[in-house]
C-alpha cells in the first residue's frame, strides 16, 4: 500500500475530493461481508475506515482480511481505544480528542497504544479530532465523557483546529458523531478549511448525497459516511 497520507495531501492539492465509508465491526455480520464489499466497490469511496466508540466483538482482524480479499481500497483504523488496533489494516488515524479535556482521550490512550503500534507496520496519521454539538448525545460524547463544541461558536472551532495543526497533527477531523441529528455546520467547515493548511475531514449526520456535496463545497477534503450507509447499502446507487 502506498503512502496514504501523502495521497490525501496530493488529492487536496489537486482539489480531488475523497470519501471514506466508516464500518463499525459491532454492526457487521461476517457472513454478509462480500455483499457489503460489493456495494463499497460500486460506490465512489476512496477509503474504508474501521472502528467505533466501543467495539465489543473480536472480528476486527478477520473483517479486515475478508475485505482485502475483494477490495483494493486502503483500510484505515478509526479506533475508540487501543484495543481496536489491528496490524492487518494499512494505516491508523492516531486520534487526539482536542475538543475535550478528558486526559484519557487527549494522551492516555495514545500512550497505551504507542508500544503496540511500534510492533506493526501501520502508517500512523496523527489527527486532531473535534466533536461538534449535533442536537443529541452521541456515542463519542458518552464514551469520552466530554462535551462537544457549540455548533454556533465558529471562532472556538477554528481556534481548536488551528491549535491542533500547530501541535503537529496531520489531519483535522470535524465530527458531529455517529447518528447525529445535525451535521457539522457548513459555515464551520468553510471557516476552518480556509484557515488551516492540512487536510480537513468531516463526518457525522450526513444523510444523503447532497449532504456530501455540500460538505465538499464548503471545503471538506474528505467526507466520512457511516450510519447512512449502514442503514441503506444502496445509499450510493
Amino acid at each position: 500500500m502506498t503512502n496514504i497520507y501523502n495521497n490525501i495531501l496530493q488529492s487536496k492539492v489537486n482539489n480531488e475530493k475523497l470519501l471514506a465509508i466508516l464500518l463499525d465491526p459491532d454492526k457487521i455480520d461476517l457472513d454478509n461481508v462480500e455483499v457489503l464489499v460489493g456495494k463499497i466497490n460500486q460506490s465512489r469511496a476512496t477509503h474504508i475506515f474501521i472502528g467505533g466508540s466501543q467495539v465489543e466483538n473480536n472480528i476486527l482482524d478477520e473483517l479486515i482480511l475478508r475485505i482485502k480479499q475483494n477490495c483494493d481500497l486502503p483500510i484505515v483504523l478509526f479506533p475508540g481505544n487501543p484495543s481496536q488496533i489491528s496490524d492487518k489494516a494499512d494505516a491508523i488515524l492516531f486520534l487526539s480528542l482536542i475538543s475535550g479535556r478528558n486526559p484519557d482521550f487527549l494522551i492516555e490512550h495514545q500512550v497505551k497504544a504507542a508500544p503496540i503500534l511500534k510492533k506493526t507496520q501501520l502508517e500512523i496519521i496523527s489527527t486532531g479530532y473535534i466533536l461538534i454539538e449535533s442536537g443529541s448525545e452521541t456515542a463519542v460524547e458518552r464514551v469520552s465523557k466530554t462535551s462537544p463544541l457549540d455548533r454556533n461558536n465558529l471562532k472556538l472551532a477554528l481556534a481548536t483546529a488551528q491549535a491542533g495543526e500547530m501541535l503537529g497533527n496531520k489531519l483535522i477531523y470535524l465530527e458531529a458523531g455517529s447518528g447525529a441529528k445535525q451535521a457539522v455546520p457548513f459555515e464551520m467547515i468553510q471557516i476552518v478549511s480556509k484557515n488551516i493548511e492540512i487536510p480537513l475531514l468531516v463526518g457525522g449526520g450526513i444523510i444523503d448525497l447532497q449532504g456530501i456535496q455540500n460538505a465538499y463545497n464548503s471545503g471538506a477534503d474528505l467526507v466520512v459516511i457511516g450510519t447512512a450507509f449502514e442503514n441503506d447499502l444502496n445509499f450510493f446507487n
